[in-house]
């Protein structure tokens, strides 16, 4: 179990196209997956803001659920309901799955231990984010 969560992390961060294509990866396990992933981007962030602001942890991991909640239904929204793609039916879980995978190089905050770490690494993981939601979309 941990293996294959491992396994989604290190590919998202190679940002491999196949993960958001495997139905493998979408199974029983992956919302939650996908939910842990945005509960430690939300502890990353919290983690490099420490170095200015000190910002509460748990207070961080509900902000981060909150806001993977709302990029999901932005995209499903957009994406799926606006501008559908022929005769495709994407369910709402498939998408707050990928979008939730999207966000694994937002892990990397955890290394923003010092000042001078932590705004290029923020800017970083944060492009390195939406690189990776336009793959997974």
């Amino acid at each position: 179990m941990f293996g294959q969560f491992l396994h989604i992390v290190v590919s998202c961060l190679k940002l491999d196209r196949n993960i958001y294509k495997d139905p493998k990866y979408f199974g029983e396990a992956a919302v939650y997956f996908a939910g842990l992933i945005m509960i430690l981007d939300g502890v990353a962030g919290a983690v490099a803001a420490n170095t200015f602001i000190k910002t509460s942890i748990g207070v961080s991991g509900i902000t981060a659920l909150v806001t993977w909640l709302i990029w999901s239904i932005f995209i499903y929204v957009i994406g799926v309901k606006l501008f559908p793609d022929g005769n495709l039916k994407i369910p709402f879980k498939k998408v707050l799955i990928g979008v939730g995978y999207a966000h694994a190089p937002g892990l990397i905050r955890f290394f923003a231990v010092t000042p001078e770490l932590m705004i290029p690494i923020i800017f970083l993981t944060q492009f390195w984010i939406f690189a990776a939601l336009i793959i997974s979309t």
